[in-house]
């Protein structure tokens, strides 16, 4: 990440300190001050990439310094972080209406959640968003729907039907990542262990050429958590840096999310130039995915970017294709007819289903919404 300059706004001179020694060892450019009004001052002459303040400053309420900002051309567009021992739900409200862009409390997690935020707002840009490979991202609303089989499949056939692409799967399922025993992935590395080396040595071709290549199904694998334990030790706050980095050297980055849907995800979701939603058939999973599908369009996730795959995991019963698009307020792109054990017997054996059944009709659908996919995608990235 290039050097970029940080403004900290806070009357407190410890916490200001703190949190400019640890902006400083990430190697950021820091400006310091106690007051609002010399904060104004800093951020429109300095122009910081973004601002951090404390919204209980005394000379300067923290919630009139965010409008200032947000109606002044210069720094309209920095990003406002509030950093704040005020938790009342209505402060926290009142900062984000003023434009801050996160809200987040002084605790112990401040700083790995200050960071989290900070590599996110900064590391992708409007402009950073449509370069590198397409970002697709699969998630569910319920478990057993059998978002990482579809996830794994789709990238097998992504790659299958687009031999010059480079592909690479990234597991954010947690606690336990579900991508590894499907492919067979047996490696030392994952997010866990990644996430613990230094920014520094995890560059684009760090992950181009070190993330092991699951030669069968044709795409690169960064494998998830290898149990709940480990995943207590993911450094979130490097979770952006790795999906830049991935971004940078691969042509299709898929991200499995399972039914994962959190603050470190939801960010992953609203920047994806995809959004598979994974549906069963089930009353109460249809139900649950159309509280997920409204819960996203309300964070700014457009349907045009959305590709949403009914499954029949669970067997012929249940609602059809026109009923659950009914109900989930979206149009199903594509259905996956019942498997029957076809895809666990796949799975076992740790190969793609496509080429363990070649003549089910639902390889032809996973390779038909591979392209669809794909092609949507490149839409979306346009648009």
């Amino acid at each position: 990440m290039p050097e970029k300059r940080i403004l900290i706004v806070d009357e407190d001179v410890a916490s200001r300190n703190f949190i400019a020694r640890n902006l400083l060892d990430q190697n950021y450019d820091v400006i310091q001050c106690g007051s609002g009004r010399e904060g104004l001052i800093h951020a429109w002459r300095d122009r910081p990439d973004l601002i951090i303040i404390d919204p209980t400053i005394r000379d300067l309420k923290g919630e009139d310094i965010a409008v200032k900002l947000k109606l002044d051309a210069r720094t309209a567009e920095v990003p406002l972080v509030a950093l704040s021992s005020d938790f009342s739900v209505v402060r926290i409200k009142s900062c984000l209406d003023a434009g801050f862009s996160e809200y987040i409390t002084k605790s112990e997690q401040a700083v790995p959640l200050l960071t989290e935020a900070i590599n996110r707002l900064l590391g992708f840009t409007s402009t950073v968003l449509k370069q590198g490979g397409f970002l697709m991202v699969f998630l569910s609303a319920k478990g057993g729907t059998g978002t990482s089989s579809i996830c794994a499949n789709i990238a097998m056939n992504i790659a299958q039907n687009q031999p010059e692409a480079r592909v690479v799967v990234l597991d954010l399922v947690l606690p336990i990542g579900s991508i590894a025993p499907i492919v067979g992935y047996e490696g030392a590395d994952n997010i866990v262990t990644i996430t613990d080396m230094p920014a520094a040595a995890t560059t684009p071709e760090f992950f181009l050429n070190e993330l092991t290549d699951m030669k069968i199904w044709n795409f690169n694998l960064l494998a998830g958590s290898p149990d709940p334990e480990s995943s207590n030790h993911i450094k979130v706050e490097r979770i952006w840096d790795i999906v830049g980095a991935l971004k940078a050297s691969y042509d299709y980055v898929l991200i499995d999310i399972g039914r994962s849907l959190s603050k470190i995800t939801l960010p992953i979701i609203q920047n994806a130039d995809l959004v598979n939603l994974i549906v069963s058939t089930d009353t109460s999973t249809v139900s649950l995915t159309k509280t997920l599908w409204h819960y996203m369009k309300n964070k700014g996730v457009k349907a045009s970017s959305v590709y949403t795959i009914l499954n029949r995991a669970g067997g012929l019963e249940g609602l059809s294709k026109t009923d659950a698009e009914k109900e989930i307020d979206i149009p199903i792109n594509a259905t996956i007819p019942y498997l029957s054990s076809n895809m666990a017997f796949a799975n076992t054996h740790h190969q793609p289903f496509t080429l363990k059944f070649p003549k089910d009709t639902a390889s032809i659908v996973f390779l038909d919404a591979a392209k669809e996919m794909s092609a949507l995608a490149r839409k979306s990235r346009i648009a």
